[in-house]
Formats: structure tokens, C-alpha cells, sequence
């Protein structure tokens, strides 16, 4: 059995990672501070992970095998109005915490994105060099650079997911979903391409990648690369909604205050030589995500905070 410390446990990844896994061949310890979690079915502490002193507590208090670090800010708009605040916690707070598992001989996995990218090509492999666009993606690319500079055996892992989460609004498809169910006419990018990953595949992966004892830099994300819109189109066709609620519309029309990368798809060639496998296709994710909307988990996820 391995034991993770899972930080931002209150996040889509962290929440979905812990439910999933917990109890079965693993036990998870779950870290958040802004969203009190209860009834949850693995092991839940508070705490400011930027507190002094406070990730030497809880590593010395949970000795985990494994720290999967999830919390950042990831509001992109969020980080664009407090460039300092982003900075700590997602450049400064990931280097500290590879430097406290470095020394307590604890695996480390570092939860990166796709954004560090600027898009002006697509099929991004690990060697292309980052060119962030935006305070959040700059600030993740330091947090990369931060946790491989203090701990080379740690794992960064770049992701692109999707799922349920308990505020309803964290990802694309929760507002794909929610919006088309009101019948609400929204407008979606033709001109943003992505590589979306099912949430619970995302974890599935993460935990085989700890079992290879991988480290080092991968591209973690869905096999399928497509557009925003093409996206919510297939969302809509899966729930039974009216695709024709879905306007396409460009990115240079969406009045966004951070700048978005127009092409992220990735490489994931060298992931799947790692696992030895083909990454989960896109509608085995869809048909996961439509079966938990179905049983009612939107609602059961919600009531957990």
C-alpha cells in the first residue's frame, strides 16, 4: 500500500485522485485550506501550505511515500490581478516542497500544465522550450524549474483534465454541461486546441506513473487533440443536450484578460513508451464523465464541502 499526501485536495484533480484511490491498494492524506472538506472517505487535514515550517509538519505527522502536489492557483484572470501572490504559491511553494521530499526520501509528483506553452506550433515535446503567455503559465513553468532544481528525482507531470468538482464551476465541461442543461446559448473557441483528459484516467495514470517510479518531465495529457468547440459539441451529443446552443467564435473575441495559447496539443509519445500502453481515448473519458453525471455524483461531490 502507498501512502500519499495529497495537497489541494479541495481542487478537481486532488478531490477526484483521492476518492478514486483511497481504500483500495493505497491510502491517501488529504491537505486543503480554503474548502473544508467533510464526509469524505480518506484522511482530511487544514493547513496554509505557505505557513513556515508547516510542510516539515505535515510530511514529520503523515510520512507519505508519495506527495502529490496539486495546489496552485489556477484562475488564470485570478493570478493575472496578484502576480505576487501566484508567484508564491505556484513558483516558490512546489521548490520548497521537492526540497523537504528530497530529504525525507519521498517521491514527489508535480501537477504542471500544458500553458507553459505559447501555441504557435502544437505537439509539444518535453524538449521544446516553454514560452509562457500568461502570469499563471510563467509561474508554472517556474514551479517546473523549481522542483527539478531541488529534487531530480521528482516527477513533472504537465496535465490538461476535466471532471466534476465541488464548486461546479472548475472545468470546461461542468460549464459545458450546466449551461447546455439551462438551454442557455453560449460561444466556444474554434481556434483553441487542447488535449482534455478525463479526470479519473488523469488519476489512474498518475498512480502507474508512481509505480514505474517515474521522474523527470512528461506530457500527461488526452490522446485526442480539438478545439474548445469541437469539445463542447461532443458534450453536448453525449448528454443529449442541443448542440446548436454552441456558437463557434474566436479567442480574439472572448475578451479575456490573461492571453490563452492557441495550439496546446502535446506529444505523448514518451509517456506512453514509459507505461508501455496507449493513453485512455477521449470517449472512454466522456462515457465516464456522462455515467457520474448520471448517478448523481455532481450533486454528491458538491455536498462534501
Amino acid at each position: 500500500m502507498t501512502r500519499f499526501l495529497v495537497t489541494g485536495v479541495s481542487g478537481l484533480l486532488g478531490l477526484n485522485f483521492a476518492m478514486a484511490v483511497d481504500g483500495k491498494k493505497h491510502q491517501v492524506i488529504g491537505v486543503a485550506n480554503t474548502t473544508p472538506m467533510t464526509w469524505v472517505n480518506f484522511k482530511y487535514l487544514q493547513a496554509e501550505l505557505t505557513e513556515p515550517g508547516i510542510i516539515e509538519k505535515l510530511v514529520e505527522d503523515t510520512k507519505p511515500e508519495v506527495i502529490l502536489h496539486c495546489a496552485a492557483i489556477a484562475n488564470m484572470e485570478a493570478c493575472e490581478a496578484n502576480p505576487e501572490m501566484a508567484h508564491e504559491v505556484n513558483a516558490m511553494l512546489p521548490g520548497r516542497i521537492a526540497n523537504v521530499a528530497r530529504k525525507h526520501d519521498i517521491r514527489m509528483i508535480q501537477i504542471s500544465t500544458d500553458a507553459v506553452f505559447d501555441g504557435s506550433k502544437g505537439n509539444y515535446s518535453e524538449s521544446d522550450e516553454p514560452h509562457p503567455l500568461s502570469v499563471y503559465a510563467r509561474t508554472k513553468w517556474e514551479g517546473e524549474n523549481a522542483v527539478l532544481a531541488e529534487n531530480a528525482q521528482a516527477l513533472v507531470a504537465r496535465v490538461n483534465f476535466y471532471g466534476w468538482s465541488v464548486s461546479g464551476t472548475r472545468s470546461l465541461t461542468e460549464f459545458f454541461a450546466n449551461s447546455l442543461a439551462q438551454g442557455k446559448n453560449i460561444k466556444r473557441f474554434t481556434d483553441v486546441l487542447f488535449c482534455p483528459m478525463m479526470v479519473l484516467d488523469l488519476a489512474d495514470m498518475l498512480v502507474e506513473a508512481t509505480h514505474k517510479k517515474l521522474q523527470g518531465m512528461y506530457h500527461l495529457v488526452g490522446a485526442q487533440p480539438m478545439s474548445k468547440y469541437d469539445f463542447g459539441v461532443a458534450i453536448a451529443r453525449k448528454f443529449g443536450f442541443d448542440e446548436a446552443l454552441i456558437s463557434p467564435a474566436s479567442v480574439k473575441d472572448g475578451d479575456l484578460t490573461a492571453t490563452r495559447s492557441p495550439n496546446l496539443s502535446l506529444d505523448t509519445s514518451k509517456i506512453v513508451k514509459a507505461l508501455g500502453h496507449e493513453l485512455p481515448d477521449f470517449e472512454r473519458g466522456l462515457d465516464k464523465f456522462y455515467a457520474q453525471y448520471r448517478h448523481g455524483f455532481p450533486e454528491y461531490i458538491r455536498a462534501l464541502a
